[in-house]
């Protein structure tokens, strides 16, 4: 079995490894545009699970509440940048949040202002914290139940060797999970990221399906996937060949 060691030595950067880092390093994560982005009732529709999604607007509060304990000078055009929302939107929040007394505020020179956390926004923050970790554990649960399953379903069919499309952290994870089968994994296709790194595979465009030496692709994005689907149909791969999360 992988330990955490060999999953940082092999670059792997998840909630277990590092709790801190969907949070608060990764504005605009996969995890974060599929909870959001992608389709309501994930866990109960695909994996069975009945895991719930975390609140959007709570999850744009903990990462603002975030920013602001990292450094409270941030000018709210910083902030909008920093967690991918509207100026507009930062202002709101921060409005509410001063007026539930979660930060206080303090006019630094040059007009700018400074937030810090209440002890009642620390409070906060402890719970939204919480709750957002308890979502990331069913997360992951769930989306090692679906990949494994499709891996199953893949060797049923004497599947040998497949690409990943898409290089996310859906892709690292089918990754890890891929080492339990005898499926082994030929290359990956993201027209985003073609050049780089992924392990020990240099990731590739779309003209890596005319390579014969493949024979499933596994869509390895959550948000989008039929999309996905569309480009590969479009780009010559029968629709049998290619299999979804």
């Amino acid at each position: 079995m992988l330990t955490d060691k060999d999953l940082k030595i092999m670059g792997f950067s998840h909630f277990w490894l590092d709790k801190r880092s969907i949070i608060e390093h990764n504005p605009c994560s996969e995890i974060e545009r599929f909870n959001y982005k992608s389709t309501q009732g994930f866990s109960k529709e695909k994996a069975g699970r009945g895991s719930q999604l975390m609140d959007k607007e709570d999850f744009r509060i903990l990462r603002l509440m975030g920013e602001i304990d990292r450094d409270g000078t941030y000018s709210q055009r910083e902030l909008s940048k920093r967690l991918n929302i509207s100026v507009g939107l930062v202002n709101t929040f921060m409005k509410r949040l001063v007026n539930k007394g979660y930060f206080k505020v303090k006019t630094m020179p040059r007009n700018r202002l400074k937030y810090f956390l209440t002890p009642e926004g620390l409070s906060r923050k402890s719970r939204l914290t919480a709750e957002y970790l308890r979502y990331s554990v069913n997360f992951y649960r769930d989306i090692k139940y679906l990949i494994l399953n499709k891996y199953h379903e893949m060797e049923d069919k004497e599947v040998k060797k497949i690409l990943f499309y898409g290089a996310g952290e859906v892709a690292e994870l089918a990754y890890l999970y891929l080492q339990l089968t005898g499926i082994r994994l030929v290359g990956i296709i993201d027209e985003q990221k073609t050049g780089n790194n992924f392990f020990s595979h240099v990731i590739s465009g779309l003209e890596r399906v005319r390579q014969d030496d493949w024979d499933m692709i596994l869509v390895t994005r959550l948000d989008d996937s039929d999309d996905a689907i569309e480009t590969l149909a479009n780009g010559g791969v029968d629709h049998q060949r290619i299999a979804t999360v």
